[in-house]
């Protein structure tokens, strides 16, 4: 949250990767006040890449989840997190910067597969609605030598 160390840190570089959560919080602002300084930041240096890490169910995504996403955990028990993912791509999407949000299902600790689904339809309900952190990261990763996906929030799933 600090300003003048976020420009530090982005300064020279070609690319921002936004990756922030709010652990097992469920009352966090963490996502929109962290994107704000990184927006900021980034357009105040002159840098224009940015990969932010969102969660699948936001914006035209919802229609991908089932009944338990949508109305027990993004209805009840995440539902500030969920809000807080919702400001968090309108900042991006508002921003003048060159930006992919990555909206994946339920994060797991499972293994680096590569195969996986991406950039479904929203009436897309073949899929599992989970994926493992590796191979979120390695499609981020992927995201910063292709364009395929600027100016669009791909969702990522088994």
């Amino acid at each position: 949250m600090d300003a003048s160390a976020v420009e530090r840190a982005l300064a020279g570089q070609d690319a921002a990767i936004c990756v922030l959560g709010s652990g097992k919080k469920l009352k966090s602002t963490i996502r929109s006040e962290g994107t704000e300084q990184i927006v900021r930041a980034m357009e105040k240096v002159g840098m224009r890449r940015l990969i932010c890490l969102s969660t699948l169910g936001t914006g035209e995504s919802w229609g991908n989840l089932d009944f338990y996403w949508k109305y027990v955990m993004f209805g009840f028990i995440l539902r500030q997190v969920f809000a807080d993912h919702e400001r968090q791509e309108a900042l991006v999407r508002n921003s003048t910067l060159d930006w992919t949000i990555v909206r994946p299902g339920a994060l797991t600790d499972g293994p680096l597969t590569g195969d996986y689904r991406h950039s479904f339809p929203s009436t897309d309900r073949d899929i599992t609605l989970q994926i493992s952190r590796a191979d979120v990261a390695d499609f981020i990763l992927k995201q910063l030598a292709d364009r395929a996906s600027l100016f669009q929030a791909p969702s990522l799933s088994y």
